[in-house]
């Protein structure tokens, strides 16, 4: 059984939680699954809107399949969740993906 579907039987079993569903995300980028891994980022920032890892995952995965502008919003939003956290390299890793995300975006204007 691989990690995806051990992870996909504990969300079947009702064990959902931010944890999972950053779990699943990034799992499934891994396969280049990306429209899975947007499903399961985007429940794991509302779950816990206070989760900078999964902010910055969800905002690269969003700059990875062309959604820039809804990139730039989750990354603002991480970057703002990991400042008040004291996550300054989530911080820094999330500001230079929003960099690219406004270059890709003004790029497309």
């Amino acid at each position: 059984m691989s990690i995806v579907d051990n992870l996909e039987s504990m969300l079947k079993r009702g064990q959902d939680s931010a944890l999972l569903r950053y779990s699943l995300g990034a799992e499934y980028l891994k396969t280049d699954e990306t429209e899975r891994a947007l499903e399961h980022l985007a429940e794991a920032v509302r779950l816990d809107p206070d989760y900078s890892a999964a902010w910055k995952l969800y905002g690269k995965a969003l700059t990875a399949t062309g959604r820039h502008a809804e990139a730039i919003v989750a990354l603002d939003r991480g970057i703002a969740v990991a400042e008040t956290k004291g996550d300054i390299q989530a911080a820094k890793e999330m500001k230079v993906f929003r960099k690219r995300a406004d270059r890709a975006l003004t790029a497309a204007d």
